[in-house]
Parts: C-alpha cells; sequence; structure tokens
C-alpha cells in the first residue's frame, strides 16, 4: 500500500512530535546528552527518623517538631530518586554530588531501596562535624568512575577544626581514562548573618584554593571540577576573589578556574534557590581551563552547563509571585516536596577523532 504525499507528511510530523516528546521531561525540555554527565543536588534535610545523640537531629523524629515519620522518609527516599533518574534522562548521571545528607544509612536506603538499585551506584561518605550532623556525599556508577583517592578535607581555623561541613575531594578515572579531580563543596549559610558568615565563607574558599594550587603545581592542564552548595553568589568575594575564579569563557588560560554558573546570573529571573521573592544561585560548578578546551580528550562549553527546573520541582510563590522550588516544607508545614535547592549539572564531552 502506498501512501499520498499529504499522507506522508503527517507521519513524519507525528514521529517528529513523538521524539520531541521523548526529549521532556516532565515540562523540561532534556538536552542532547554527553558523554559523561555529572550533577550536584542539594536534598534538604535528608535526614532518617532514629535519634542521633551526637548531633541537633531531634526535630526530624517521629515525635519531634517536623514529625518526621517513616511515611515522610520514605517520600524523601523516592522524591531524591525520581530528580536523579530525571536528570540522567535515557541513562542515569554518572556522578552524583549530594549534600544536606545525614549520614550513609540514608544514602545506602537511596541507592538500595528505591529503582536506583538497578544501577548499583557506590556510595563515599564521611560524618563530619557539623552540629546538625548534615554532611556532603558523593554517588558514582562503578562500571564508569574507578576511585583513585578519596580525601576529606576538614576545615581547621589555627589548626582548631570548625563544627562544618569538610570539603569531599575525589581523583578517579573515567571509562575512557580520563583523570577527573573533584571537589564537593557546602559552605557556611548565610543563617548568623551575611557580613559574619562571609567571613567563614572566605576562610573556606582559601582552603579550597591551596588544594587546587597543590593540584595545579602538579600538572598545570588538570581536569579539575568543584561543585556545590558555595551560600554565595559567583561575583562573591569568597567564589570570585578568594577562590579566584573568571566568569569570561572567551579567553582560556591553562592554570584558571572558569565558574560556568555565572551564565545563570544575566538576569535575576532564575537561580538554584529563591529567598523572600529573589533568585540566588548558590549551586555552582566551577572547573579548569583544560575542560574548556576541545583538544582536551574530555572537555565542556558554556552551553553545557544546565539548571534542572522542571515543573514538578516547582511550585507557585503566591507570596512573591512567580515560581520557587517545591520543598519538603514550608516553614514547619508538610508538603511532601523535594527541596529548597535546584539541581545543576554538566555534560562532558568526549573528543571525537577523525579516523582517515
Amino acid at each position: 500500500m502506498f501512501l499520498s504525499k499529504p499522507c506522508i507528511i503527517l507521519v513524519l510530523i507525528f514521529f517528529s512530535v513523538l521524539s520531541h516528546l521523548d526529549s521532556v521531561v516532565y515540562g523540561q525540555e532534556v538536552p542532547e546528552r554527553g558523554d559523561f554527565r555529572i550533577m550536584f543536588y542539594n536534598v534538604e534535610n535528608f535526614f532518617d527518623n532514629e535519634n542521633d545523640s551526637l548531633t541537633l537531629d531531634d526535630e526530624f523524629l517521629p515525635d519531634g517538631a517536623r514529625h518526621w515519620t517513616n511515611y515522610r522518609y520514605k517520600k524523601k527516599l523516592n522524591n531524591i530518586y525520581k530528580v536523579i533518574v530525571a536528570v540522567g534522562g535515557w541513562e542515569p548521571p554518572e556522578i552524583v554530588g549530594l549534600c544536606e545528607v545525614e549520614n550513609e544509612y540514608v544514602l545506602e536506603d537511596l541507592v538500595n531501596k528505591t529503582p536506583l538499585a538497578k544501577y548499583e551506584y557506590k556510595i563515599i561518605h564521611k560524618e563530619s562535624r557539623d552540629q546538625r550532623g548534615i554532611d556532603v556525599a558523593l554517588l558514582y556508577l562503578k562500571n564508569k568512575f574507578k576511585i583513585l583517592q578519596t580525601r576529606f578535607i576538614p576545615i581547621k581555623q589555627w589548626n582548631i577544626p570548625m563544627n562544618t561541613r569538610d570539603i569531599l575531594f575525589v581523583k578517579g578515572v573515567t571509562s575512557t581514562n580520563d583523570t577527573l579531580n573533584i571537589f564537593v563543596n557546602h559552605w557556611i549559610s548565610r543563617y548568623s548573618g551575611i557580613i559574619e558568615s562571609s567571613k567563614k565563607r572566605n576562610f573556606i574558599a582559601s582552603v579550597l584554593r591551596q588544594y587546587v594550587d597543590s593540584l595545579f603545581a602538579q600538572d598545570i592542564h588538570a581536569n579539575i571540577i568543584i561543585m556545590g552548595d558555595f551560600n554565595d553568589e559567583p561575583l562573591d568575594e569568597s567564589v570570585l576573589r578568594i577562590l579566584d575564579t573568571k566568569t569570561d569563557l572567551s579567553e582560556i588560560i591553562p592554570g584558571r578556574l572558569y565558574n560556568l554558573s555565572y551564565v545563570f546570573r544575566d538576569n535575576n529571573k532564575i537561580g538554584s534557590i529563591k529567598y523572600k521573592g529573589t533568585w540566588f544561585m548558590f549551586d555552582q560548578f566551577i572547573v579548569s581551563a583544560s575542560l574548556l578546551k576541545r583538544e582536551n580528550q574530555l572537555y565542556l562549553e558554556s552551553a553545557d552547563i544546565h539548571l534542572f527546573s522542571p515543573d514538578f520541582l516547582l511550585e507557585e510563590d503566591k507570596t512573591y509571585y512567580g515560581f520557587k522550588p517545591y520543598r519538603t516544607y514550608y516553614g514547619y508545614r508538610y508538603q511532601g516536596g523535594f527541596s529548597d535547592h535546584l539541581p545543576v549539572y554538566i555534560d562532558l564531552r568526549r573528543t571525537r577523532k577523525i579516523i582517515k
């Protein structure tokens, strides 16, 4: 049977629409996937519902202020799993950086007791000195990333440890034999006031910068990826001056760091977190110059950083208008949402060599 020309056109349009729908996740179009996807997500108070006598976790107990029941905990588990899968698109992200996780127990539940189990993620985590008991962590696919070195960098001032999260450093090799040096961060919040807390974030930035300099001293072309919730924006002193990052990607100089997240600050219409009607870009990816050069085996461009903001992660902002992240609690009122932060992710691309 032969189709007329108009019918053929209609069939082509139909399959084109289907193809487009396949690339959309809950209202947000998923970009073409790179060869190696890395995401970061502040999961906001990812606590179990068991008491830890060494930390201030009492409000996240069944009889605590937030009535953190087993049902609510399981709901949180599944919400985080859904976000990771959605960010991955057709395949899960090879690496997932997380912050605000209470312990390894919740991470084990996440990777073993949700549909993430089929991907066999491995966990890197260590308890920090944070008073609330929240830490940073890294998940990775063991068949895509081989760990060479792991270090948890404590924040010490005058050799006295600060009660805050460690910086997690992970060095590993991808399945394509490319070495990556990754730092996962969660810097001190602004809760005590911007001026007072900024001094502490500046100090944390100086600690991180020392480790970055040590890597550049060994290899000025080292592949460095810095991700995290910095509680500061790309143009704040800690990130711009102390960590010494560049926002202009028109000239790439070896031994420099470049902040990919600055692209989202061209306007204040979106960010990774919203506070009193204003968006802030606290969750960022910063990379070394080598990763911005196409001659590198793995590389990315300015368009390869993404802020993941599908409809299911947002809710109407009835106070300040527009939208805001759909979080687990609004104050102390349980909503069953995801987090007060939106995830960010990058795609690394493998250089395609032409075989003659």
